[in-house]
């Protein structure tokens, strides 16, 4: 389905019935909020069930209680529950509020008027000035900038903060700010329908009888902030819920707790329990009713018949069901909520996570997650910027065969690099980077001396990268960057005399050791996580036309022409050795094309742009034609170091018994480099498994080898057959982590992922790696590591957490049970898609092994104590039950029983947090740590078991004082009828089976006298 949009009129598009841009993102309004909260607060199981309890009540054949105690608990729930509701849904609707009533210059009967951003329509013309929100989502028209060019910041979309530039079409840009000319601009747009790529945008601008394509560098979307652009045009293309904004703020998956899933199992068990009580007491009431209920009639003046034992029994049932109510829970969801509440504010206000150089606190960003944390099994973490630092530094480099960045000793031997070097002097000083530092002196030797390789690996260096360039007040060059990886590239290249000064739609410029040197921008083939590479092609001012490439070796060795076989063999050794010293690398290409090729080509480029259908695929594969029989230059080697206490932290988190896998997108070499570096790799392991079989039958007999080595098993491996998929899942099914001793770890490529990721080879995979310390995956996409996740989730029935820092780590943040996001060097994406997000990695020990587990703790404790008190409260009515006759009479007086039960509903709260805080604390435990077990997870520390052992006890203790008393009232202080009971039994004992006299008749007023007592033996003293 497309859109059509045609500029400055909206009678033409209201016919399509387009959305405004009124905004909507609360639920209720005045009239609504009271019929949809309590709909939705009654499809909750215990208040349907306290509800219909009210109902009950009722009814006087069956009620022995007010509807007092049931209706001020349940009055209560609902109230906190609706004003948390309805609080929530105020503030929703004071920032809808807010941002509909924003102002923006709207093109309006060829004049620009101020409109509410809600008034504004699909198919306006919007004016933007610097430092203003982009009200929808514009097609940029023109700016004040040469060329159409503007600058936008998308932190509100996707977090990241550093600018990016959008131009507008050549025939549009010519609009300028001519009010006249753009009012009678009446181009037409057919795009795609409204959807929630960011990244993505395709359509076809219709004009002056001729089409243009636009893509996603044409588009503003609402969100952004107009930046270093005094002002801009652009047409509402989307508009209120259809902007890509609005598409993307959907509902988040909603995360569940163990002990969550443990309540509410425990919560139907227990109904059932409550049923059990009733029907017990029914068929007593019964028995009752059948056998000495009879002797009642006279005195209670019953008609014979009017009343049958069964139905009394069936009365007595939903009587006891009323009485009983207070065996399930209703507050206990409540209280546990406000315990949540308050370990999410332990977390917020923790210092000893607070990152001072960039005052960034810990922030707990969901509330139900918290006794999570001390329960998880698996980490799965991202490298970059995750356990390294992501601050790039340019350390060595590889042209021509040759490596740079190495310093000889007088031997001629390769030598550590130290401050006492001293380090090269750049040939433009005042323009380099003063933090940036090389110590290797031969490659401004070879600069000088003009070696044309090296000219051109630092050209390349220069032009290829979507770096943003910018003065600041002080005349400086300031350099904005997608990624720390360009941003390091660009800035070597400008140390070493080729300075990257600006760029337009149309053109690149840089200095070339002192020389300014302006190249025509012909088109840019982007990076994305399929192609893992960029190029760009460009001609250059002698007119030849150059493509420039950089990107993962893996990749870009394969678009090698055969002619650098020699030099290849030489670069992928100084790739390994790069890769060794955990440094990031790139492979450096170029390639001379021919004039009349790149027109041909660029024609095909420019129908793939205007197609409506299969566009990316037309495109992805003119870009693999172009790119191909290129030219080796080099490869460049970028340091990024380990954060402060990561090597500690894993240390910890490795004796809590948590296994921790990395899964990155860098090369093997260097993911296994950093492993050692922060000890989840160590020498002392009793093997190291490598996975890089190319096909499924290799990775298969790889995963089978290792798992024999490991096991000690000589096991019948199949000569590779595919084994039927049902097999395969009851396998996953039935995986047990066998018994392992010793430590283990498995190293598996990007590439033989994907093969051990199918139906029939994961099992084999999944086992594998559940029995090692360590697993490393190397060359992964982030669908990848969300498959990786999902599958331990999925089979092994454990506790995971994802923790990264960029947008690349969000589907795994997401797949995870507990998601935690690092404000680090590449924006706000995995942030704002976490749970829990902090600074520095190091930070995670202390969220798992003293929040998480004190959280967990704690809450185990608060339950079995929650669980204990409402037996023992509800039990008493069971007994007294046995007492009365089973005639649904009340142990305690019903304004007691409600007030007892609000001191133990808040009381619990406040014992908590008043006793076990202290009790069970990080100080406490640093006092007295022999004093606290290990606590486990949760399926073995707050198991069923475990809460109906305390039912148990708690039935036995309310049991046992009742009965110690009987027995002692009744054998030291016995009542009239208790000796007269005692007497009768010795009589029966006593008197002979064949004396038996004929009964006489009685007068009245003895009649009446053993009827009495025959009603006080028989009725009085049961009570």
């Amino acid at each position: 389905m497309e859109r059509i949009v045609k500029a400055n009129d909206r009678e033409y598009n209201e016919k399509f019935q387009y959305a405004d841009n009124r905004i909507h993102t609360s639920k209720y309004n005045i009239l609504t909020f009271l019929p949809i909260n309590l709909f939705e607060q009654f499809q909750r199981v215990a208040n349907a069930y306290f509800l219909c309890l009210l109902i009950l009540q009722l009814i006087p054949e069956i009620s022995s209680l007010t509807w007092f105690t049931t209706i001020v608990p349940l009055v209560l729930v609902i109230t906190m529950t609706a004003v948390k509701d309805a609080t929530d849904d105020y503030f929703r609707h004071k920032s809808d509020n807010q941002v509909n009533n924003r102002q923006s210059e709207v093109l309006i009967d060829s004049k620009l008027q101020n409109e509410k951003w809600m008034n504004v329509k699909v198919g306006d013309i919007i004016k933007l000035e610097n430092n203003q929100f982009v009200a929808a989502d514009l097609l940029l028209l023109s700016s004040s900038e040469p060329h159409g060019l503007c600058y936008v910041e998308t932190a509100e979309l996707d977090g990241e903060t550093n600018l990016k530039v959008r131009h507008a079409l050549s025939v549009t840009s010519e609009l300028g700010a001519d009010i006249n000319r753009l009012a009678r601009f009446d181009g037409i747009v057919v795009c795609e329908a409204p959807n929630n790529k960011l990244d993505k945008f395709m359509g076809i601008l219709s004009w002056k009888d001729s089409k243009h394509s636009l893509n996603n560098e044409k588009i503003i979307l609402r969100g952004c902030i107009l930046r270093n652009t005094s002002w801009c045009f652009g047409m509402v293309i989307f508009a209120g819920p259809d902007t890509k904004l609005m598409q993307n703020s959907g509902k988040t998956k909603f995360k569940r707790t163990s002990i969550d899933r443990l309540m509410n199992t425990l919560v139907l068990w227990i109904f059932g329990f409550l049923i059990c009580l009733g029907i017990i007491l029914a068929i007593g009431n019964s028995i009752w009713e059948s056998q000495i209920g009879d002797q009642f009639r006279t005195f209670l003046f019953w008609n014979e018949g009017e009343k049958s034992s069964v139905f009394s029994g069936f009365l007595t049932f939903w009587s006891y069901i009323i009485i009983l109510n207070t065996v399930v829970p209703i507050s206990l969801y409540v209280s546990v909520e406000v315990i949540r509440l308050g370990h999410s504010y332990f977390i917020n206000w923790d210092r000893k996570m607070y990152y001072s150089r960039k005052a960034t606190p810990a922030e707990a960003r969901t509330t139900t997650l918290n006794e999570e944390l001390g329960q998880i099994e698996y980490i799965f973490s991202d490298k970059t910027g995750t356990l390294t630092q992501n601050i790039m530094t340019f350390k060595r480099c590889s042209i021509n065969g040759r490596i740079y960045g190495e310093v000889p000793d007088d031997l001629d031997q390769k030598t550590e690099i130290t401050q006492e070097k001293e380090p090269v002097d750049f040939l433009v000083k005042s323009q380099a980077d003063r933090e940036f530092q090389f110590f290797d002196h031969n490659l401004m030797e070879s600069i000088k001396m003009g070696d044309p390789k090296v000219h051109e690996f630092l050209r390349v260096l220069a032009l290829c990268h979507t770096v943003m360039s910018e003065e600041n007040s002080a005349g400086e060059l300031i350099y904005q960057v997608q990624s720390p990886d360009e941003g390091a590239l660009v800035t070597a290249a400008r140390n070493f005399g080729f300075i990257f000064k600006s760029r337009t739609p149309e053109t690149i410029t840089i200095e070339e050791l002192g020389t300014l040197v302006t190249y025509q921008l012909l088109a840019f083939l982007d990076f994305n996580n399929t192609r893992k590479r960029m190029s760009v092609i460009v001609r250059n001012p002698e007119g030849q036309i150059k493509l420039y490439s950089k990107g993962a070796d893996t990749i870009l060795f394969e678009k090698l022409h055969p002619s650098n076989e020699v030099l290849l063999s030489l670069t992928s050794d100084h790739l390994s050795e790069f890769a060794g010293e955990g440094l990031r690398t790139l492979a450096i290409a170029h390639r001379d094309l021919d004039d009349k090729y790149f027109k041909e080509w660029h024609k095909m480029l420019e129908d793939a742009n205007a197609a409506t259908e299969e566009r990316d695929e037309r495109i992805a594969g003119l870009y693999e034609e172009i790119e191909r029989d290129l030219m080796l230059l080099g490869a460049t080697a970028v340091e990024d170091k380990l954060q402060e206490g990561v090597i500690e932290t894993v240390t910890s988190l490795s004796l809590a018994n948590i296994k921790i896998w990395v899964l990155t997108g860098d090369k093997q070499e260097t993911a296994i480099n950093i492993g050692y570096a922060c000890n989840m790799l160590t020498d002392d392991m009793n093997d190291v498994f490598v996975i890089a079989g190319n096909n499924a039958v290799e990775v298969r007999e790889e995963l089978r080898k290792a798992k024999e080595n490991l096991s000690g098993q000589n096991r019948n491996v199949s000569n590779g057959h595919v084994v039927c998929e049902k097999k395969q899942q009851l396998e996953l099914d039935s995986i047990v982590e066998e018994t392992v001793t010793g430590d283990y770890a498995l190293i598996i490529n990007g590439h033989s992922l994907a093969h051990a990721l199918e139906s029939d080879v994961k099992s084999d995979l999944l086992e594998l790696a559940c029995m090692c310390k360590t697993v490393v995956c190397c060359r992964v996409t982030p669908l990848q590591k969300a498959q990786v996740v999902e599958l331990v989730k999925k089979y092994r029935n454990a506790v995971t957490l994802a923790i990264g820092d960029g947008a690349n780590d969000v589907s795994m943040i997401k797949s995870a049970h507990i998601g935690v996001g690092i404000s680090g060097q590449e924006g706000l994406q995995a942030v704002l898609a976490s749970d829990y997000s902090f600074a520095q990695f190091r930070y995670l020990q202390r969220l798992l092994l003293v929040h998480g587990r004190w959280s967990y703790f704690r809450m185990c404790k608060f339950l079995c104590y929650f669980f204990y008190k409402n037996f023992a409260f509800t039990l008493v009515h069971f007994w007294f039950g046995f007492f009365c006759g089973f005639s649904a009479q009340i142990a305690l007086d019903t304004s007691y029983w409600t007030f007892i039960n609000h001191v133990f509903i808040w009381g619990s709260i406040a014992i908590y947090f008043s006793i076990l805080f202290t009790m069970h604390s990080n100080g406490i435990f640093g006092i007295f740590p022999n004093q606290f077990p290990f606590v486990g997870n949760a399926r073995h520390s707050l198991t069923q078991k475990c809460i109906w052992l305390v039912i148990l006890l708690t039935t036995v203790a309310s049991v046992l004082p009742v009965v110690v008393f009987r027995f002692l009232k009744v054998n030291l202080y016995p009542t009239l009828s208790d000796q007269i009971r005692r007497w009768q039994k010795a009589q029966k004992k006593a008197r002979p089976p064949s004396s038996r006299r004929p009964r006489t008749r009685r007068s009245s007023s003895r009649r009446t006298n053993s009827s009495y007592l025959k009603i006080k033996d028989y009725g009085w003293s049961l009570s």
